[in-house]
């Protein structure tokens, strides 16, 4: 899991190379990307619990991301993201269907 840095406020110049680097407005805060069920990775945009908005770049990528076979949800706050984790690594594992694969 990790976060995406895209939040806020930073100088011109280096809000300029973080782009070059390949920033993208509107990207989801957190990233697992591990399968589960029928999902190839679980996005997360973390929101304030109360006035959270997403921007219109944030409902785009929201909604492209489930489009394209992972899930992506908004949580209001650090309880609905970890219950997200939590349900979300509940399903099944994407590649045989019996769970979490051994490590070696």
């Amino acid at each position: 899991m990790y976060h995406i840095p895209n939040e806020g406020k930073r100088s011109v110049v280096r809000g300029a190379q973080m782009k070059r680097e390949g920033l993208k407005k509107g990207v989801p805060d957190i990233c697992l990307p591990v399968a589960r069920g029928r999902y190839h990775g679980l996005y997360i945009e973390m929101k304030r619990r109360r006035d959270g908005r997403l921007t219109k770049e944030q409902e785009k990528w929201i909604e492209r991301l489930n489009r394209y076979g992972n899930k992506a949800v908004v949580c209001r706050g650090w309880e609905e993201a970890a219950q997200a984790i939590g349900d979300y690594m509940k399903e099944a594992a994407h590649h045989d269907g019996e769970g979490v694969p051994e490590q070696h």
